[in-house]
């Protein structure tokens, strides 16, 4: 059985590698390197690592402990340019992280496989993985793209989708569990939703105030519990039979101690399903997008 830790997996997007102010007073690259040595030394699995400048790339290599102990996940670029342009960009980005093998390549989204592109790009994803430049390759979802739908069409070793404990969709419907019995890697994402729990009710997205009583009743009961949003959020995605992965993103070495420390604990008892927000247009991306 894998353990809590060896679930998660960390994104970098929080990182803030491709701005030049410092963090906290602290160079962003030591920030960095603090963030991946607790997450290596913890065992965190999976980095996920977006597209950022050359630059970005360079810090970050810099800052990764050698050899790296994570699987590294890249995203493809969109296939407008085309598949052997889509190539070029991931192996340039593999070269400046000084990576030789991914864990998982993935498609950016749904929606782009199911452009004209999007066949030939999927095409060569595969052809990458036939020629062991990755171990697995998959595709970034939204609740509204009929996930099931397109790993039938498509056949993912991974699909990452969000899931939360206010953002309970596929898992509700069964499509996350059905993924799972179809074989697919189902790596959890947005399982903070954005940090709604740990924000005061009056400072929650606009867009999220029809939920607000949903949003205040889940603050309660997490308290009641005596737990804290953080150990709740975690305890639910970890807790999840269907996912393999759970991705967190984290912005400083506390933080992500702070991480370990909530996974590492036992899941509070917690009423999950009165958490759940039952609005889909609070949980629209685009309106996550907008705001």
């Amino acid at each position: 059985m894998t353990s809590p830790i060896g679930k998660l997996g960390l994104g970098c997007g929080q990182f803030g590698l491709d701005q030049q102010a410092p963090f906290r007073g602290r160079p962003r690259e030591a920030e960095a390197r603090d963030i991946l040595s607790i997450a290596g030394r913890s065992g965190v699995a999976v980095l996920e690592v977006d597209r950022w400048s050359a630059a970005a790339d360079a810090k970050l290599a810099q800052s990764m402990p050698r050899p790296t102990p994570f699987k590294v996940t890249l995203t493809a670029v969109r296939p407008e340019r085309g598949a052997d342009f889509a190539e070029a960009e991931l192996r340039g980005q593999m070269q400046r992280l000084g990576v030789d093998r991914l864990g998982t390549i993935l498609a950016p989204s749904a929606t782009d496989l199911f452009s004209p592109g999007g066949p030939a790009l999927w095409d060569r994803l595969r052809a990458l993985k036939d020629a062991g430049l990755c171990d697995k390759i998959g595709v970034s979802v939204y609740a509204s793209d009929d996930p099931v739908g397109v790993a039938r069409r498509f056949k993912p070793d991974v699909v990452q989708a969000p899931a939360s404990l206010l953002d309970q969709r596929l898992l509700i419907d069964g499509t996350l569990a059905t993924l799972a019995e179809m074989g697919v890697e189902v790596h959890l994402r947005s399982i903070f939703l954005n940090g709604v729990l740990f924000l005061p009710p009056d400072r929650a997205p606009s867009h999220l105030k029809a939920a607000a009583g949903r949003i205040s009743r889940a603050r309660r009961l997490i308290a009641e519990g005596r737990s804290d949003p953080l150990q709740a959020a975690l305890g639910f995605a970890l807790s999840r039979p269907e996912a393999t992965t759970v991705l967190v993103g984290v912005a400083s070495a506390s933080e992500m101690s702070a991480v370990v420390a909530a996974a590492s604990s036992p899941p509070p008892d917690l009423d999950w399903d009165e958490m759940a927000i039952n609005d889909p247009a609070a949980l629209d991306p685009r309106a996550w997008a907008a705001a």
